[in-house]
């Protein structure tokens, strides 16, 4: 059964789980493409040598295969701790869809199935993982456990926030990423969903609530995400329509002709400027395009997990 015929069958996100996993086999099927050819499934049960460490769980018959060195892993091992943190303000519920297709997802569902994708390696590489979900409140924080049950319990939540569509729910960001920050004790991987759009746009709190979460020794990944067709093409029919602002209800009608050149300029030099400060203070930013596949976000994992270990 593939991803459409899942989704078709489910309605929607019931079973996030079977769908995370495909997305992560599909991906794996694909690395042969990848720098990491030859480590294909095998990864979930190995990590990375790093000089220094002791030879003696070196699985050499991966490096004949690889050439590159990896130790085999042990159950009670769990060497990173990973905190998942999902906007979920209304404009993240952009495009408003009655149901889900693969090929056809709003802000909000291709952030929760990258999330469970994500959730899906760490739980076969027996890692922590933990999550939060804000928007205008702090909908709901899990910290990093390993464990069936809290894995279950995330989907769920991930779940739920995808069917919930919220209304006028506006962004405080900065707000709510140093509650994050604070909670976080111990050094964790930070994957950071959102659109960028925010109710409040005080880029200097922002910035600084960011660089909040990177205390402790944090790693943080922001995947900035969008409908590269609606939102950076503003790609629509030159007929009269009204845009409103979900977050605040606000609205303008007009012909998109008129402003589609204005626009994309605007527009474009925010995401510049947003990948700028984030290289600035040291945080890796990653565009993520809702009508793209989830190869970005998977591939990105496996590159900050081989530098964080």
């Amino acid at each position: 059964m593939d991803l459409q015929q899942e989704l078709n069958k489910t309605g929607g996100f019931k079973n996030l789980e079977l769908l995370a996993k495909q997305v992560v086999e599909g991906f794996i099927a694909g690395m042969h493409k990848s720098p990491f050819h030859g480590f294909s499934a095998e990864f979930a049960e190995h990590k990375i040598y790093n000089q220094g460490e002791s030879t003696k769980h070196i699985d050499w018959k991966l490096y004949a295969k690889t050439d590159k060195l990896f130790t085999k892993r042990y159950d009670e091992e769990t060497n990173l701790r990973c905190h998942l943190i999902v906007d979920n303000s209304s404009s993240m519920h952009f495009p408003k869809l009655s149901s889900f297709s693969i090929d056809s997802l709003n802000k909000i569902a291709f952030s929760a199935l990258a999330s469970a994708s994500l959730m899906h390696i760490l739980k076969k590489q027996r890692d922590a993982v933990g999550l939060s979900i804000y928007s205008d409140a702090y909908d709901y924080y899990a910290p990093e456990k390993g464990s069936e049950r809290h894995h279950q319990m995330l989907l769920h939540q991930l779940s739920d926030m995808v069917n919930s569509r919220p209304l006028n729910k506006q962004t405080e960001t900065y707000t709510y990423l140093h509650l994050i920050a604070e909670k976080i004790h111990r050094r964790s991987l930070i994957f950071f969903f959102t659109d960028m759009f925010q109710t409040s746009t005080d880029e200097v709190k922002l910035f600084e609530a960011l660089r909040h979460l990177k205390h402790n020794k944090h790693e943080v990944v922001l995947f900035h995400i969008f409908d590269g067709e609606k939102e950076l093409k503003f790609d629509f029919d030159n007929t009269p329509k009204r845009f409103i602002d979900v977050e605040t209800g606000e609205y303008i009608n007009l012909y998109p002709d008129s402003i589609k050149d204005d626009y994309e300029t605007s527009v474009k030099k925010y995401f510049n400027d947003i990948r700028l400060k984030c290289g600035q203070y040291q945080i890796k930013y990653v565009e993520a395009d809702i009508n793209k596949d989830f190869d970005k976000i998977l591939t990105t994992y496996m590159i900050e997990r081989h530098r964080f270990a």
